[in-house]
């Protein structure tokens, strides 16, 4: 059985919600063991990826505020999404993953969740076109579909640090409540990757980092505006 952490952080606001996830990649070594974080947004909002030009983003989407992610990828809007982290620390087998697999390993990880739950999904094979920049329209390998369309994607960041990937959901419509979804994310793991569970709550150390990263960085025009 493999021990893994599992935090549900609740609502909170754009900034800090980047600002959390790049904190628990910062002290991935220090915890030791992956991390499984459940989270929402207190306001709509769109996050966009790290290299992606501030100008064509806000040309883009009406959604505000506008949060340049730490991760790659494109537009994610956040105005009815489910949204989650994974965090693996330096030395873990995900960690020593190359991009292409642990993308395609994350998404098969939600299609079992799905089937723990009677909704059939599928990886996709290939990719289909979609407008720049723009996460859900069209698809890339090994995003998740259901009935042909692109219900969930994700976008990572890997360095010596840890490997950090955060994933949006677009839930299939009145099939399933995000409470419900959780759950069977957790069993699935539990029966597919052995995976034993461990509630958390952020520590100090997360708290006094991801405060100031916030303050310092997501929250910050110039930072989001830097290209």
């Amino acid at each position: 059985m493999n021990s893994w952490f599992l935090l549900n952080s609740g609502k909170g606001g754009a900034p800090f919600n980047m600002a959390l996830d790049e904190a628990l990649l910062d002290n991935a070594a220090r915890l030791g063991k992956p991390v499984l974080r459940f989270y929402g947004w207190t306001e709509p909002a769109a996050t966009f990826g790290y290299f992606q030009k501030f100008s064509e983003v806000e040309r883009a989407t009406r959604l505000r505020p506008l949060i340049r992610r730490p991760t790659g990828g494109g537009i994610v809007p956040h105005d009815a999404d489910w949204t989650y982290a994974a965090i693996f620390p330096p030395g873990h087998e995900w960690h020593s993953l190359k991009a292409e697999e642990s993308y395609r390993r994350i998404h098969d990880w939600l299609r079992l969740a799905f089937a723990e739950l009677q909704i059939e999904t599928e990886l996709a094979p290939g990719c289909k076109k979609s407008l720049p920049g723009q996460c859900f329209v069209g698809h890339e390998k090994f995003d998740l579909l259901w009935h042909g369309k692109k219900i969930a994607g994700a976008a990572q960041r890997r360095n010596q640090l840890g490997l950090l990937i955060q994933g949006s959901i677009q839930p299939p419509p009145g099939l399933v409540s995000r409470a419900e979804f959780e759950t069977a994310m957790t069993l699935a793991a539990a029966t597919n990757f052995h995976v034993g569970w461990n509630k958390i709550l952020p520590d100090a150390n997360l708290v006094e980092r991801s405060a100031r990263l916030e303050q310092e960085k997501y929250a910050r025009s110039d930072y989001n505006r830097r290209r």
